[in-house]
């Protein structure tokens, strides 16, 4: 009842029940080559090159998003490290697996995958002697069963684990409620198992149909040649005895028990086997160390298990350690990709708002300028016109008055001053020649204009409203000269510094105490809409200057 080989078993049935059927149609590829190494290990390097191979094919099956293999490929695991004494590494890929089926989208078709891992968590927990987490799990596992078969085991290994604790009462009502279950049971062979374990835990109970239930479980398994069966039962049959103090019978059962397992070939059993015969001494000092040595296994077993949990721990919580420092730095990049997206769009939201701010500050001059031409052409097609028609009739007639004619010229002169003030002006072609027309129309016998450097300017680098707004600011400084500084000298001085211009005025004229009127504001405003600069510099008889920077 206590040797792990029948749990062993009890778990490959399982895996061979809800394995994936290609496993098991694919016959001879590598997955089947090593799910052999590990159901049937003929050394322990089978076991680690097993568990090598289904850790890969886990990873691989990850990769690939199939859940379904990645899952059998745990249980592989789980196996091989249950049989190499790993308890809590095999409990931890056993919890991987259930892990896996919980975010499996439909768990729920996959209840035998469950049943199966459940059963293999109970059996390392029972090896670990961790019994009540044992019975968690096996009680977890029977809501799940799906045939009495299953149930059947479940029960069973719940009535073990009762008797290894010694609570004799309690594994006799898990037996009992599997005779229950048996009594219609076709298969002699677990008729021959619940027998067994009912006349075990009766026989510790002292129940008088306790020998008659071990003789029928031997029949029963002699009759089907199951070696490991009779095994079984011929070491109940010799506790019966010895717990009965029948040390005669209870020798012959240890001699059928020795005989019976030479059979199996299997050493576990066979330690086991021999280990029978050292009950029975009287000497004194075999009894001590038979004491002494199952102490010290026991010890070793604990301390193994304590090793194996802490490493276990220890590798987990590393590993748990490696994923939040890795979590970490995955939210500090998607907080720095996050702040650089948002700097981004503020620094394109900026670009764009100054882009149409320039977009209609350029649209708004451009329509000043349009306005402004419309309407010098209004002015000089109409009034205009007007006036110097009502100056020829007023010539035209007998005595014509002088000054009315007079002050009509004097109209017609202003009116058309503004008119060409605000007229088109064609800034792409020559602009040279232009700025060169505009000034020479100021030059009069008593005032000279003077140029330095105005063709070493790349006018073509300028766009045409700053060339149009520069224009009109040059008309506006030569019509103030012409009309209020009585000066005799103008100089215009032109350098070009990368991309900016500066063009230098002065005058010799009277000069004035500065005061911006309509004229200079207007100056300052064109200047100011092309963002360019203007300073004005006068003194009373000290002439006037100008700065210009665009």
């Amino acid at each position: 009842m206590k040797n792990t080989p029948l749990f062993f078993g009890f778990i490959v049935f399982c895996i061979l029940l809800s394995a994936n059927t290609s496993y098991a149609q694919e016959k001879k590829d590598s997955a089947t080559y090593y799910y052999y190494k590990i159901i049937d290990p003929k050394e322990n390097s089978d076991l680690s090159s097993g568990y090598q191979f289904y850790k890969q094919h886990k990873d691989q099956s990850l990769l690939k998003k199939d859940t379904l293999r990645a899952i059998n490929d745990l249980r592989m695991m789980g196996l091989s490290q249950l049989k190499m004494g790993l308890l809590h590494e095999s409990e931890g890929t056993s919890l991987e697996a259930l892990e896996l089926l919980d975010k499996f989208k439909h768990n729920d078709t996959l209840k035998q995958a469950r049943y199966g891992l459940l059963t293999h968590l109970g059996i390392v927990y029972r090896s670990s002697m961790d019994y009540d987490k044992a019975i968690e799990v096996y009680q977890k596992a029977l809501q799940i069963t799906r045939t009495q078969k299953d149930s059947i085991t479940i029960i069973n290994n719940i009535g073990n684990i009762y008797f290894d604790l010694k609570e004799y009462e309690l594994a006799l009502d898990q037996f009992e409620m599997i005779y229950t279950k048996s009594l219609n049971h076709s298969n002699p062979l677990q008729k021959a198992r619940v027998l067994n374990n009912l006349g075990a835990v009766q026989s510790k109970l002292q129940h008088p149909d306790a020998l008659q239930n071990l003789n029928t479980s031997l029949a029963i398994r002699k009759e089907q040649e199951n070696n490991t069966g009779i095994y079984q039962s011929y070491k109940n049959l010799f506790h019966y005895y010895k717990d009965r103090r029948d040390k005669k019978t209870a020798q012959l059962y240890a001699d059928s028990a020795y005989i019976a397992v030479l059979k199996l070939n299997n050493k576990p059993y066979l330690q086991d086997a021999l280990a029978l015969h050292t009950e029975l001494t009287e000497d004194a000092k075999i009894i001590e160390y038979k004491r002494l040595t199952d102490s010290i296994h026991k010890a070793e077993q604990i301390q193994k298990n304590d090793y194996s949990f802490n490493k276990y721990r220890y590798d987990k919580q590393e590993k748990i350690a490696i994923e939040n420092e890795l979590q970490k730095e995955k939210e500090k990049r998607l907080k720095f990709i996050y702040q650089s997206l948002a700097i981004f769009i503020m620094i394109v939201f900026i670009l764009v708002y100054f882009l149409l701010k320039a977009k209609s500050k350029k649209e708004k001059l451009e329509e000043i300028y349009n306005t402004e031409t419309r309407i010098s052409k209004k002015i000089h097609d109409e009034v205009a016109n007007d006036v110097y028609q009502v100056m020829t009739k007023l010539q035209n007639e007998k005595d014509p008055d002088d000054q009315v004619l007079d002050d009509l010229e004097n109209i017609y002169s202003k009116t058309r001053d503004i008119s060409q003030e605000n007229s088109f002006i064609d800034v792409d072609t020559n602009y040279n020649e232009l700025l060169k027309d505009l000034l020479s129309n100021y030059k009069t016998k008593n005032s000279s204009i003077i140029t330095k450097d105005l063709n070493a300017i790349d006018w073509n680098a300028i766009s045409g409203y700053k060339k149009t707004t520069l224009y009109r600011v040059l008309q506006e400084l030569m019509t103030n000269m012409k009309k209020h500084s009585k000066a005799s000298i103008v100089a215009l001085s032109f350098q070009q510094e990368g991309n900016s211009i500066h063009i230098s005025y002065s005058d010799n004229g009277i000069g004035t105490i500065l005061k911006k009127q309509v004229g200079l504001q207007n100056v300052e405003n064109r200047m100011e809409s092309i963002r360019g600069t203007i300073i004005f510099e006068t003194e009373i008889d000290k002439g006037f200057k100008v700065k210009i920077r665009i």
